[in-house]
């Protein structure tokens, strides 16, 4: 964490930033890819938990 003093003798904390990071193509398909794959799961895991509570009532 970054800290500064101000005027008046206060401090002042910044948070530090990560690093930027470039991603290539690949790198940037691969994280789509495994993106739209949990929402699918999700989607299909809200779909299973409809369908149980249908179930029970």
């Amino acid at each position: 964490m970054s800290v500064t003093t101000e005027d008046g003798g206060r401090l002042n904390a910044f948070a530090k930033e990560p690093r930027m990071e470039v991603m290539d193509v690949a790198t940037s398909q691969s994280r789509k890819r495994s993106s739209m794959m949990m929402l699918v799961t999700g989607g299909l895991l809200v779909a299973a938990m409809v369908a149980v509570t249908v179930a029970i009532s």
